[in-house]
């Protein structure tokens, strides 16, 4: 606004200092300043302005210092003079190498642009040879032809616009709606054809976004085709800036709305193809890759429409950096966390719903996010442990194992006799088998040694699921069959106990249990109890 402003003030300044103007080619400001004011209506004199063109001839540098201003107010780029450097050794500091030039316009015509020659600065030999084409992109040769063909009645002028340029613009309007229309239904058709290539799959949710895309992309189209006919219409350098700042501002928003619709179709995609895999680590990226990339479009949409207003971004980025390693610096507990984070997503040391132990906590993963990972142990209580902490200690992922071990030892009473213990854990070995959660071809059952209270019957079995409960609800069922086969064999689990032997009471008898050892009834009851238990746990 300030900028407009000024400018209005400006065309009185114009006319009251004329007669103290001159051609001033020192620096670019006054070569600039040259150029544009004697083009003004009020101090129009078209040779002072050809003064700021090189080695052409006096009628050809007129025309193409005519063309140079009006391509800029068909753009409606409106020259900020108080902008413009008036140092005579101005180095351009845009890109790799500095050159003694400035471009008044570096992102929307960096064709255009003044240079030192000799000591003086003209208008560039580059300006010069693209000024032709740039010209025509503006204002196409239809321009001429519709100029000849409208009557004088079209000249007519109502609130100071001409009756040609209100039909004109209502036609343009007109048309850049039915390029909208055609544009949608292509563009969604096409869309459509690039989603199935690459997912091979109709879906419904994918059409609704399609459709949202390809709505924001019909947009753009008309806009450009707007951008592109408006100047034709010949308003005024004001209505210009305007209407093109408008336009700008309509494309950013545009171009925003179609990264953010981009972002969601790539992450539905990338949805898709992480349920594909085992790995739930890849289902807690979706959202963080979804939130990162929302805040880059967000954050580059901002930038642009900075630009748009004026504002050097430049500065900000600079001043961003600098601001940026302050706040880096100042927590770097966060930045070791980010980098933990990124770690565990690149070498992916456990899953969610993995069971882990990591250092002093033992539990299931929740939930990894960008600064920890929470934890939830057996007792249901939360543990939020920072990813950087993560990316150090060592963890010990039970999740990744292919099967749960089980190892425990059964103590028989030391008068068991040897024929029991062999049908025990043969009996043993059955259920091992039979069971349908455990591994019949790696087991170990066997009497390994002499406690001190008991015969110690080694058990060493694998069960296949990983789930902690599945695995507690295998081993129940395990244990009960252990317990009927140990009551239908006559056999005691001892105890920790004392033994006190009285040789001499004739009036008691000893203690000692008769078993049954006879072989065809042991290997009965040992076919018994294993049949029940495939009965129960088909």
């Amino acid at each position: 606004m300030k900028n407009f402003l000024w400018f209005v003030f400006f065309i009185p300044f114009f006319a009251n200092a004329q007669q103290n103007v001159e051609v001033d080619l020192m620096n670019p400001h006054s070569t600039i300043y040259t150029h544009l004011y004697f083009l003004q209506e009020d101090s129009y004199q078209p040779k002072k302005a050809a003064a700021t063109i090189l080695n052409l001839e006096e009628a050809l540098a007129i025309d193409k210092a005519i063309k140079i201003k009006k391509v800029l107010d068909g753009k409606g780029l409106f020259v900020d003079i108080n902008k413009i450097p008036k140092d005579p050794n101005h180095k351009d500091s845009i890109g790799y190498s500095s050159y003694s030039r400035y471009t008044l316009f570096p992102q929307r015509m960096p064709q255009i642009y003044v240079e030192k020659i000799k000591g003086k600065w003209y208008y560039s030999s580059e300006t010069i040879a693209k000024i032709e084409g740039l010209y025509k992109e503006v204002f196409p040769w239809y321009v001429h032809s519709l100029q000849k063909i409208i009557p004088v009645s079209g000249h007519t002028k109502i609130v100071n616009i001409e009756l040609w340029q209100f039909i004109a613009l209502f036609l343009m309007v007109l048309l850049g709606f039915i390029i909208f229309l055609v544009t949608k239904k292509v563009s969604f058709f096409v869309l459509q054809k690039i989603q199935l290539q690459i997912t091979h799959n109709k879906n419904l949710e994918f059409n609704k976004v399609l459709k949202k895309l390809a709505h924001p992309i019909s947009l753009l189209v008309s806009v450009a085709f707007i951008d592109t006919i408006f100047p034709s219409l010949q308003f005024g350098l004001i209505t210009n800036t305007w209407v093109f700042l408008t336009l700008n501002i309509a494309k950013t928003v545009f171009w925003i709305y179609v990264f953010f619709k981009l972002v969601q179709v790539v992450m539905r995609i990338y949805s898709e193809f992480t349920e594909r895999t085992h790995s739930r680590l890849d289902d807690q990226l979706v959202p963080i890759l979804y939130n990162f990339l929302n805040g880059v479009v967000i954050i580059g949409g901002a930038f642009r429409l900075l630009t748009l207003f004026g504002i050097d971004t430049t500065t900000l980025i600079a001043g961003a950096t600098i601001g940026g390693l302050a706040f880096a610096l100042a927590s770097q507990d966060t930045v070791k966390n980010l980098i933990g984070t990124i770690m565990i997503f690149i070498d992916k040391p456990f899953h969610i719903d993995d069971w882990i132990e990591a250092g002093e906590v033992v539990g299931t993963v929740e939930q990894v996010g960008f600064r920890s990972t929470r934890v939830r142990a057996a007792d249901t209580s939360i543990y939020q442990i920072p990813n950087s902490k993560l990316a150090e200690i060592v963890i010990n992922n039970k999740g990744l194992r292919l099967y749960r071990r089980y190892n425990t030892k059964l103590g028989l009473r030391y008068d068991t006799p040897p024929e029991l213990i062999e049908a025990f854990v043969k009996g043993v070995r059955k259920i091992i088998i039979a069971h349908p959660e455990t591994r019949s071809e790696s087991y170990n059952v066997e009497f390994t040694g002499f406690g001190d209270s008991a015969l110690l019957i080694m058990v060493n079995v694998y069960f296949k699921s990983l789930e902690w409960g599945t695995e507690q609800s295998s081993k129940h069922r395990f244990h009960i069959a252990i317990l009927k086969l140990a009551k239908e064999l006559g056999v005691d689990f001892a105890f920790p106990s004392t033994t006190v032997t009285i040789e001499q009471f004739p009036e008691k008898k000893a203690l000692n249990l008769k078993y049954d050892i006879n072989q065809e009834k042991t290997a009965a009851t040992i076919e018994k109890v294993v049949s029940e238990f495939s009965k129960e746990n088909p």
